[in-house]
């Protein structure tokens, strides 16, 4: 399933799933769509990869 996406040049295109994130992370992007609409990068709240390990104690047994 490819993801419509709009550039920051107003090109709509779509992508491949896996290089959202990049897309993202990058600033190529300015808005993507949902099933519920379009998001804002930016403004819209996004789900995103945290790539660093968490800093504090291990808690879990």
């Amino acid at each position: 399933m490819l993801i419509r996406v709009r550039y920051s040049t107003g090109k709509i295109k779509e992508v491949q799933p896996r290089k959202l994130q990049k897309l993202i992370e990058k600033r190529k992007i300015v808005q993507f769509l949902r099933s519920n609409g379009w998001v804002t990068v930016g403004y819209d709240p996004i789900r995103t990869v945290s790539r660093s390990q968490y800093p504090g104690p291990e808690r879990r047994t």
